[in-house]
């Protein structure tokens, strides 16, 4: 078995913030310094299972756009297993531009080979698949973000008996892997939001379909759209990190936790709610981010 359970319960740390709520964040960061967060748990039984069958030539495959968290963890699992792997990137623009990238620098560097695709080929994933397992018979091929069946079934092992107690348990929203995990198998009595960071309006069925329950709801938090950053955003991640000491990340996390504060301030949860949000990692995005946002002269991510 390649990816290993932790040999320690990841970390619950309380949020101090002075309402009639108590704010948690489990520190899924914290579990791989490479294979970060959700990432790890999405792709445990995923690289585990496909590995403990011996493929005669093994392969994994995946998808990602310029700054991807998942074709990062994806790379680094490849170079921990000794396993070759093929990123399919979205934007052919970025053929002779990925050495000033860091995500695909750091891909590159951990053997990952890269194909560039238009952003027309990419819409077509389901086309591009088909021809890829075609072409190598014994491959791996991961969707994008991870999201599938045994992505849910790892997400299991983001819960445990420290997360049984809490009324909501909240996580961002990308492919919809993570929170389908968190319904499929939470406690009967929790309450799950998703705070959605894309604009998919099939988002919803989609997790459906993987968890089979309802008893989750997904709140928009795209903050101007997907992979945008605004000067509040910043603010936001900076006054996190220096009040609590907790890095964010602009696309998920920061998010997500801009967003729970603000519902807190509403009176959304009950008095006394006890509400967890899961720290789903790719803080390996600030660097990217921030050569963006140095570009355009604004605030960095500290």
């Amino acid at each position: 078995m390649l990816l290993q359970l932790p040999t320690e319960n990841i970390p619950i740390q309380e949020i101090s913030i002075h309402k009639n709520v108590k704010l948690f964040i489990k520190r899924e960061d914290l579990i791989h310094p490479q294979i970060s967060g959700n990432k790890y748990w999405k792709l445990f039984y995923n690289i585990n299972h496909y590995l403990e069958g011996n493929p005669e030539k093994p392969y994994i495959i995946t998808f990602g756009g310029a700054f991807s968290n998942h074709i990062a963890a994806v790379s680094a699992v490849g170079n921990l297993a000794g396993v070759p792997t093929l990123g399919i990137i979205r934007g052919q623009e970025l053929e002779h531009k990925w050495r000033d990238n860091p995500t695909l620098l750091f891909a590159k560097r951990n053997g990952m080979n890269l194909k560039f695709v238009t952003r027309e080929e990419y819409r077509h994933k389901e086309k591009l698949t088909e021809f890829l397992q075609q072409e190598f018979p014994d491959a791996l091929v991961v969707p994008e973000g991870g999201t599938n069946e045994e992505a849910v079934a790892g997400v299991k092992m983001m819960l445990n008996e420290q997360t049984k107690d809490f009324d909501y348990l909240c996580t961002a929203v990308g492919t919809g892997g993570t929170i389908a995990g968190i319904s499929k198998f939470c406690e009967e009595n929790q309450k799950v939001i998703g705070f959605k960071v894309v604009d998919d309006a099939s988002l919803e069925s989609k997790i459906f379909e993987l968890t089979l329950k309802q008893n989750f709801n997904l709140i928009d938090s795209c903050f101007g759209g997907y992979g945008k950053i605004s000067d509040e955003n910043i603010r936001f991640i900076n006054d996190f990190k220096d009040k609590y000491d907790i890095p964010l990340e602009p696309i998920y996390t920061g998010k997500m936790m801009q967003k729970v504060f603000e519902l807190i301030e509403e009176g959304y949860f009950p008095e006394n709610s006890r509400i967890l949000c899961f720290h789903t990692g790719g803080l390996q995005g600030i660097e990217g981010a921030n050569l963006l946002l140095e570009k355009q002269n604004r605030n960095l991510i500290i």
